[in-house]
């Protein structure tokens, strides 16, 4: 199927559902996994950055859940992703990104492995208020060799601002993994995520080729 040009207006039935065409430069698509745990914000950052309406399986959380899924200090949410979110965003005009996002509670962890078959690389996200739901996370991406970054998504209620060096040495996380600062609602900031982590990509490849 064509699809326009940078130089040429959208159809007006993807202007007005809020779809962005690829441009036909587009040659390198990439699957990235967002994970994290339960509440960390996969859903708003894919919401953030997508540049087409994401695709989301949200559901109202009922009383079904409670003492199944640990809210913690996750208190304000009312909805959680029960399959996985879908995005894209074009990095420029070769290369786009296809995001899908990562239930967080851990009855639906099992879905997570299928997520990564595919995935060149990953985010995840951390919320420093609950350290410990990043533990799976990172542990099931080094059990596929799947690279990634990890991003700490900045609550206003966390008042205690970890450092990223306090956050580096409380994940265990070696120094070739890189980690950033970002808030997921604010898109040039999930963006800025994606850039790293796709360099981080870039770098490893360039590191393998020239291994012996």
């Amino acid at each position: 199927m064509g699809s326009a040009t940078s130089d040429t207006p959208a159809p007006a039935h993807l202007a007005a559902s809020g779809r962005t065409p690829l441009t036909d430069a587009a040659e390198t698509g990439l699957k990235i996994v967002v994970v994290g745990g339960f509440g960390v914000g996969k859903t708003t950052l894919v919401r953030s950055v997508s540049e087409i309406r994401p695709l989301n399986t949200e559901e109202v959380m009922t009383q079904a859940g409670v003492g199944v899924d640990e809210t913690g200090d996750v208190t304000a949410k009312t909805t959680t992703t029960v399959a996985f979110d879908f995005g894209r965003i074009s990095l420029n005009d070769r290369m786009v990104l296809y995001l899908f996002g990562a239930p967080g509670q851990e009855r639906f962890w099992f879905l997570w492995d299928r997520l990564f078959s595919g995935t060149l690389g990953a985010v995840v996200l951390v919320d420093t208020r609950r350290m410990d739901d990043s533990w799976y996370a990172i542990d099931r991406l080094e059990h596929h060799g799947t690279p990634f970054v990890v991003a700490v998504n900045r609550f206003d209620e966390d008042t205690a601002r970890h450092s990223l060096d306090e956050i580096r040495l409380a994940l265990a996380l070696p120094e070739r993994v890189p980690l950033v600062d970002c808030d997921a609602r604010v898109r040039a900031s999930g963006k800025h995520v994606l850039v790293t982590l796709v360099d981080h990509l870039y770098q490893l490849a360039l590191a393998q080729e020239g291994a012996p």
